[in-house]
């Protein structure tokens, strides 16, 4: 896990579930940090600074391209 870094945050799941879907397909090394927890307990996202999305450095490029893309070339984005 040490060689993965944060490259966003989310307040709650619902917030990347494209996301995931997209990463997934792309065959990206990625976890979410604290999706657990706030899962169950969903006002304990700002005290825990949210849910991280955790990326291997290797795929970091790769990765905030998507997230770009997904921003800009559709009519969904990531909030």
């Amino acid at each position: 896990m040490k060689d993965f870094i944060t490259i966003a945050t989310f307040t709650y799941p619902n917030d990347y579930a494209i996301l995931r879907l997209l990463l997934e397909r792309e065959g990206i090394s990625f976890f979410f940090e604290n999706e657990t927890m706030i899962g169950v307990f969903p006002f304990y996202s700002n005290a825990l600074g949210g849910i991280n999305l955790k990326v291997h450095q290797k795929d970091k490029e790769k990765a905030l391209q998507i997230i770009t893309d997904l921003n800009t070339n559709s009519h969904l984005t990531i909030v």
